[in-house]
């Protein structure tokens, strides 16, 4: 099967012996589209918010359940980085090598240099399964939440977790 994503990131699933199931959809580029092909999906579906520092010497990569609503005052407060605002799709390309619309963590495997610090949704660890795009926005994978954590090891970029309300 030809599955639409990086060949790179399947490789590196296949290497780290990460199971996945693949669905394919037209483009979703936002959660509210999303939400019409996720009705058969057993999983925990996320929302990804990148960002970068006022300087824009940083950026970070948020990780949210779909269904938390949180306004981007909220998201300064709590990660405590300063004053945040929305990453360019230049610095999107550059940093984790995806267009708007298809942010994700598995598009940390894009960032060689482990620039980009993730923030994950504490509330995710109670997920057996979470689900995210491929580096695409017509398709999107689901793999044991554990999976993902071993994902995110892999690829040595620094995390932690926040208490999302």
């Amino acid at each position: 099967m030809l599955m639409n994503g990086y060949p790179k990131l399947y490789e590196l699933l296949k290497r780290l012996n990460i199971e996945f199931d693949y669905y394919e959809h037209p483009p979703v580029p936002t959660v509210e589209e999303a939400k019409k092909y996720w009705a058969d999906v057993d999983a925990t579906h996320c929302k990804n918010l990148f960002f970068r520092n006022h300087k824009g010497d940083k950026h970070y990569l948020v990780v949210l359940e779909h269904t938390r609503h949180m306004d981007i005052r909220s998201i300064e407060q709590m990660l405590r980085q300063g004053k945040l605002s929305f990453a360019s799709p230049e610095r999107l390309m550059k940093y984790l090598g995806v267009q708007p619309g298809s942010v994700t963590p598995l598009a940390l495997i894009n960032d060689t240099e482990n620039h980009v610090k993730l923030f994950l949704d504490k509330n995710l660890e109670n997920s057996e399964r979470i689900s995210f795009h491929p580096c695409i926005n017509t398709a999107s994978l689901v793999v044991k939440y554990s999976d993902f954590i071993r994902f995110i090891d892999s690829v040595g970029n620094e995390y932690e977790f926040i208490q999302v309300y």
